[in-house]
């Protein structure tokens, strides 16, 4: 029997490097507005017990129980390496699929804030910024221009690179097995 899985980019997002036109969820990390690609959202929840998981990048703030299902939870601020602060009744979790080399994987995304939902016109949106060389800015689709804001447009597949999705789904799994012995100890 053939086993099914969910293959790369199904949800009819695009992948290119290019923010388009269309529905983006924003939200807050210090001072500044993101957003990303609505249908790359699965839900957004509050903050809830986060387990820390050992051995993870610094990045990674542990895992959660989402109805059975272990999911992993990056924080943003740390990722981009902004100032750690502490969790507020706004922090929220945002629960996204990212591409990876198995399929899709749900991934929870800690940000200080959710604002909104903006339908972003193609005419609203600048190319992301060439810092030089040595920066990495290949996880910004662009630059939304809304309102007299800026709203930086996040390409949440390149957030974080393949062999980190692999690395975090593979403690995520170990995590789960985890957890099912011991409900399986508890129950006997």
């Amino acid at each position: 029997m053939s086993e099914t899985r969910t293959a790369p980019n199904t949800s009819g997002v695009t992948t290119s490097s290019k923010a388009k036109a269309g529905k983006y969820l924003t939200f807050r990390l210090a001072d500044e507005e993101y957003g990303i690609e609505i249908l790359r959202v699965r839900e957004i929840i509050g903050l809830m017990d986060i387990t820390q998981v050992p051995r993870t990048p610094h990045y990674v703030r542990g895992v959660i129980n989402l109805r059975g299902k272990v999911i992993p939870v990056i924080d943003l601020r740390m990722k981009f390496d902004m100032n750690v602060q502490e969790d507020t009744e706004e922090s929220c979790i945002i629960v996204v699929d990212v591409a990876s080399a198995d399929g899709t994987v749900s991934i929870g995304v800690l940000v200080d804030a959710v604002s909104e939902v903006l339908n972003i016109r193609q005419e609203e949106i600048e190319d992301a910024p060439s810092f030089g060389s040595g920066i990495d800015v290949d996880y910004i689709l662009g630059i939304g221009k809304i309102k007299n804001a800026v709203k930086i447009l996040l390409n949440i597949n390149k957030v974080l690179d393949a062999s980190q999705i692999s690395l975090i789904d593979n403690v995520v799994t170990a995590e789960s097995e985890s957890l099912i012995e011991m409900a399986e100890v508890k129950s006997a």
